[in-house]
């Protein structure tokens, strides 16, 4: 039993494929506050309130506290994080130092214990410094000294692997004066560092046996310098309260006088209030579920509300990408908090664009502003892809799909609808230089080039097709026009690419077969963009996801083939620069793994051991195994948004409602280490396009029989309900809600009563 479970991947194997993400950071703070906390691999905290156009107004009022004498500017490994089990989310960070463990543990906290109103509430962290451990039988001094460095904000942050943080020295002079309220050294009392305004940058709650100092231009001209001296005794620690902006002394002391340990209490009540509609996803790998966990912890960290409409938005990142593309955005409303059943966070998210939209032109020469176009809000744009449009029509639309909301559903019909005026109007341009009947040349990527990217069709055809199937469910009298439309631009895509591909470059591949080149534009892209990147991460494999083209189509069959098995796979350099010719590597991209598209090509096909290679790589590969915080590029930017489809496809793998259109299969790709005899795997609430889904799967007569126990809250019937026997070696009987189950070891599957 146990071989031949080994013979399909696993967590365990993907964890053998990927090393951890180095050089990261975590977001630490509250939900939809306009700021953050970051804190970094070696337990840098990184107060920067500044960081987007919204937030102009606190330039220059961030903070920086760097531990120096406890772990180098530099990834070494020496340094683990991990998060402390309570509903808060506590990030600790360890230091081994002088045959110490010295352990920080911080969370974020806004007094009153209450979601934000104005965004703009009051926002500390709350740190604790302790001895965690202590190396017995060494010598050692009576005291730890732990110095803190502080310092202005001066981390920036870039793609680059192992070069993707930089420090610059220049701009590290705090900008204000700093002095201690009182020279006292001890710790008898509470010691608070102030600056001009009477004012408090941090304070120390009273810890006995603690002495603190405090030194300007130490270490150098542009530091200051706290040093605190611990006595060297397991489970001592101090105590830090670090505001995020300079904040009064008796507002400061009210949250002082708390203590970690009763905000701690406070904030666990405030984080472990669940929505009513939640899912629970647990499956027998751990890794996975904290990598659920955790994001949907983080997720509302990486968002804020802007305190001049009181809406909220996501960021796509906490730091390097604190305002928003679309299109990941999209992705990660969609594929990861409808997933999971957090609708009315979603609706509070996607309401920005209602507002927004029609107030954008969108990126080309051949548009003029248009009712019904979607966009980031000015507010937080980095740069527009026509892809937003499609992509925010997609998660609108199977927003509502997947709740099922009435009094939602109506509210958004509206917008859908200009949203597909929209494609309709824009398709009938003429005069660009473009293919007739796609959306004609703009910028599609932040390669900012003018073309008729395949990506952008892609999108906004998935959009569309997504916002018929509502229509249609709601019995809408627009539906069979805007399915025409669909329609019709299907027939005039597959007719364009099939023509381009006749005058694309070709390659041999290994069995002296010849392919085209996948064109990744219609019109305007230049030679270099195949070696690009985004030829995998935004090219002709999404075609599959968006409903264009089938996983069966030889041109994609040859798309993914170079991927796969192109000749510059010999040349890829493991974990280096995310910019070298592209290529899967265990079915994610060298790029973003959260662009590898491929993993439904192979979902599509039933490519068990393909998909399940794609899924895991995502869920080893992408994550940090211990803060789980996201990256766009492995070695590069973390603390994003989670915008990798790799919950999504875990929830396919078991309940899928995308593979034929009204239909609801169970278990068509569910692996094989999800089927324990000792703990069953349980998915409840899943959101489906038919309602909320539970179903709970486990092995039991010593690996013999499957055991099924399914349930829906149906809306919707769909036409027929599909359970898909696993391919258990040992497996000679099902049951499926207490009862025996016929199937065909042919066909592998059962249909049941609906």
């Amino acid at each position: 039993m146990a071989k031949q479970r080994n013979s399909e991947p696993d967590i365990q194997t993907a964890l053998g494929w990927w090393s951890e993400l180095t050089d990261k950071w975590t977001p630490i703070g509250w939900k939809n506050h306009l700021f953050r906390f970051n804190i970094f691999f070696n337990g840098t905290i990184l107060a920067q309130p500044h960081l987007n156009r919204r937030t102009t107004a606190y330039e220059g009022l961030g903070v920086q506290l760097s531990f120096p004498s406890l772990a180098w500017p530099y990834d070494c490994g020496s340094v683990l994080q991990g998060w402390d089990e309570c509903d808060t989310p506590v990030l600790w960070t360890e230091w081994a130092s002088d045959g110490c463990l010295i352990r920080q543990q911080v969370f974020g906290y806004v007094p009153g214990i209450s979601d934000t109103i104005t965004g703009i509430e009051p926002l500390y962290a709350w740190i604790r410094l302790s001895v965690y451990d202590i190396c017995p039988y060494l010598p050692t001094d009576e005291k730890i000294s732990i110095p803190i460095t502080l310092n202005a904000p001066h981390i920036s942050v870039g793609m680059r692997a192992r070069n993707n943080i930089y420090y610059n020295p220049d701009h590290a002079q705090y900008p204000r004066a700093l002095f201690p309220e009182c020279a006292s050294n001890d710790l008898q009392s509470a010691w608070r560092l102030m600056e001009e305004g009477d004012k408090v940058r941090l304070g120390f709650r009273p810890s006995s046996g603690c002495n603190i100092s405090f030194e300007l231009g130490k270490p150098t001209e542009k530091d200051s310098t706290i040093r605190v001296d611990i006595p060297r005794k397991k489970g001592i620690s101090v105590e830090i309260l670090l505001p995020m902006l300079p904040t009064p002394r008796d507002e400061f002391d009210k949250v002082l006088s708390k203590g970690f340990d009763q905000a701690l209490l406070e904030a666990n009540t405030y984080w472990s209030a669940r929505p009513a509609t939640a899912a629970v996803f647990d499956c027998p790998e751990d890794h996975i579920n904290n990598a659920i966990k955790h994001n949907l912890r983080m997720a509302p960290i990486i968002a804020e509300r802007d305190p001049a409409t009181g809406i909220c938005s996501i960021l796509s990142g906490s730091l390097a990408y604190s305002r928003l593309w679309a299109t990941p955005g999209s992705m990660a409303l969609m594929m990861f908090l409808d997933a999971l059943g957090y609708h009315e966070a979603v609706e509070h998210y996607l309401t920005v664009f209602k507002h927004e939209q029609g107030t954008v032109v969108p990126p080309g020469e051949s548009f003029t502003q248009h009712p019904g176009y979607l966009s980031t809000p000015k507010s937080l744009t980095s740069i527009n892809w026509l892809t937003d449009h499609g992509a925010l029509l997609w998660a609108i639309s199977q927003h509502a799909l997947l709740w099922g909301d009435t009094k939602a559903v109506n509210e958004w019909i509206p917008t859908i609808l200009k949203a597909c005026e929209f494609i309709r109007d824009a398709r009938a341009i003429k005069g660009h230089a473009g293919v007739a009947g796609l959306m004609p040349p703009a910028v599609a990527s932040d390669l900012g080039t003018q073309i008729q990217a395949t990506w952008t069709d892609g999108w906004v055809y998935k959009g569309l097709t997504t916002a018929v199937r509502l229509l249609k469910r709601i019995s809408h009298p627009r539906a069979a026009e805007f399915e025409q439309e669909a329609r019709d631009y299907r027939n005039a895509f597959r007719k364009a690419i099939k023509a381009k591909a006749e005058s694309t470059p070709r390659w041999i591949d290994r069995n002296g077969r010849e392919h085209p080149f996948a064109p990744i534009a219609m019109y305007g892209e230049k030679a270099s963009e195949i070696r690009h990147a985004f030829y995998l991460d935004a090219g002709p494999l999404f075609l599959v996801f968006s409903g264009l083209m089938s996983a069966r189509d030889e041109l994609m069959k040859s798309a993914l083939k170079w991927f796969r098995e192109g000749p510059q796979i010999e040349w890829y350099r493991y974990d280096s620069d995310c910019w070298q010719v592209p290529c899967l590597v265990h079915e994610m991209s060298s790029c973003e793994p959260c662009y590898s598209w491929n993993v439904f090509h192979s979902h599509q096909l039933g490519d068990r051991n393909r998909f399940l290679e794609g899924m895991y790589s995502l869920f080893a590969g992408a994550y940090s195994r211990q803060t789980f915080t996201v990256c766009e590029t492995r070695g590069g930017i973390t603390g994003t948004c989670h915008w990798l489809p790799s919950v999504w496809l875990a929830r396919l793998a078991v309940i899928d409602d995308q593979i034929a259109e009204d239909e609801l299969h169970l278990l068509r790709l569910i692996p094989l280490a999800w089927l324990k005899t000792n703990r069953p795997a349980q998915f409840e609430r899943i959101p489906t396009e038919f309602g909320p889904v539970t179903l709970r799967v486990g092995l039991a007569n010593g690996g013999t029989q499957l055991e099924v126990h399914y349930s829906a809250d149906l809306r919707i019937c769909p036409k027929r309900i599909i359970v898909h026997v696993p391919p258990v070696r040992t497996l000679k009987s099902v049951w499926i809600n207490g009862k025996p189950a016929e199937w065909d070891p042919q066909t592998r599957s059962i249909e049941i009563e609906r």
